[in-house]
């Protein structure tokens, strides 16, 4: 399955400032092409690049004030193998987060999908999910919590990842965030959705439902958005001017292999 993704962001960086990035395919994505660049003015900036033990690839520098455009594109073709998932990793991903806090929502989650396990809670959870939270582009705050969009009942797709995420580990289900780019989605953005741990394997969760699972292509994984961000910078003052993403399938063999659309109840892997 070939798919070519695109992010465009322009900061108005208006003093000295440590810049980290989160927007490239991750380590192990079968990249065929991909192309970084951090331009300001003729100045074209060479980051360092940090690989996590997830495989999320962080690129760092230190802008000086000015407009900065960074320009990502790359073709992606086939499917990323999976990797093994150690014992105290699945515990990390056990443990309440920042943004989804089990232990607030476990006696919830317990009542709730009490006598469920396996793939029969995985699905019963999104289906709760995705039938309790609106999408609502705009009024999510990058301070909510799934504790605050099960009070309010919108968000956006970091909000529902979050909320699936935290419900799972007060089930003793390890679950995790995953970043990543999208073909389909709409309004086209970075998408987030939520991953479980089942039987040796992790499999995709989108309560949102506005995308096809087999398609995404994985950009950083953490416990959270907090560990996921396309952009978190230090020391300095930065506005967006502008941003712009872009993800779509690519050939005849893609177009036939994606010929039915996801059905949101199979497993499937995150690509």
């Amino acid at each position: 399955m070939q798919r070519a993704v695109t992010s465009e962001i322009d900061l108005d960086v208006r003093a000295s400032v440590d810049l980290i990035f989160s927007i490239t395919a991750a380590q192990q994505v079968p990249a065929v092409s991909e192309e970084l660049t951090f331009i300001q003015g003729d100045r074209h900036y060479m980051p360092t690049e940090i690989v996590d033990k997830s495989g999320s690839r962080l690129h760092r520098f230190t802008a000086e004030p000015g407009l900065l455009q960074v320009r990502y594109a790359a073709t992606i073709d086939g499917h990323t193998a999976s990797t093994h998932t150690s014992d105290l990793e699945a515990i990390t991903y056990l443990r309440p987060s920042r943004y989804c806090q089990s232990d607030e929502v476990f006696s919830q989650a317990r009542r709730q999908f009490q006598g469920l396990v396996g793939e029969d809670l995985v699905r019963a959870v999104t289906d709760f999910v995705s039938a309790s939270v609106t999408y609502t582009p705009g009024l999510s705050l990058g301070t909510d919590s799934a504790v605050t969009t099960l009070m309010t009942g919108q968000g956006v797709c970091r909000d529902y990842a979050h909320v699936v995420i935290a419900l799972l580990r007060a089930m003793d289900v390890p679950a995790r965030y995953a970043a990543c780019y999208a073909p389909g989605l709409e309004p086209m953005d970075f998408h987030a959705v939520a991953e479980a741990y089942l039987d040796g394997c992790w499999y995709a969760i989108d309560a949102t439902r506005l995308a096809d699972r087999r398609s995404l292509v994985r950009i950083a994984t953490g416990r959270d958005a907090a560990d996921c961000a396309f952009l978190s910078f230090h020391g300095g003052a930065v506005n967006l001017d502008h941003l712009r993403v872009d993800a779509r399938l690519e050939g005849d063999e893609t177009s036939a292999e994606m010929a039915t659309s996801d059905d949101f109840v199979s497993l499937v892997p995150l690509s």
